[in-house]
C-alpha cells in the first residue's frame, strides 16, 4: 500500500511541475502519462541516483549539500529521456533550468503530501 501512495504522490507532483514550469511540456493531460513518468522516475533514482551521489560527494559536501538538486534537476530530465525516446512518453523537459525547477517543485509537493496522506507506520520506542 505504501507503494501505491508514493506513487500516486508522485504522479500529483509531476503534475503540479508541469502545470508551474513552462519548460516542462505534456503531450496531453492524460494522467497516464504522468503515473508512467512517475515509475520512470522511481527507477531512475533507484539505479541512477545513487551513483551519481557517491560519485559527486566531494561536491556535496562543498556545498553544504544543495549539489543534491542539480542531481535532482539531472534525474528529472534523464527520466523524460527516458519516457520520451524509449517509452515515448510525452513528457518533455526542455534544458537544465527547467529539470532544476520542476525537480524543486517535484520535492517540495511530494514532501508536503507525503506529510498530509503518508502511510506511516507507528515507531517502537525506544527504552
Amino acid at each position: 500500500m505504501n507503494l501505491l501512495i508514493r506513487w500516486i504522490i508522485t504522479s500529483i507532483s509531476l503534475f503540479i511541475a508541469a502545470w508551474l514550469v513552462p519548460g516542462i511540456r505534456v503531450q496531453s493531460e492524460a494522467w497516464t502519462i504522468f503515473a508512467v513518468m512517475a515509475i520512470i522516475l522511481g527507477l531512475v533514482n533507484a539505479v541512477i541516483r545513487p551513483v551519481l551521489k557517491l560519485l559527486s560527494c566531494p561536491l556535496i559536501i562543498l556545498t553544504l549539500g544543495l549539489f543534491v538538486l542539480v542531481i535532482n534537476g539531472f534525474t528529472l530530465w534523464l527520466a523524460s529521456v527516458i519516457a520520451v525516446r524509449w517509452f515515448h512518453v510525452g513528457f518533455y523537459v526542455d534544458g537544465f533550468w527547467a529539470a532544476f525547477l520542476g525537480a524543486l517543485i517535484v520535492s517540495l509537493v511530494s514532501v508536503v503530501l507525503t506529510a498530509l496522506f503518508g502511510d506511516e507506520k507507528p515507531r517502537p520506542e525506544r527504552s
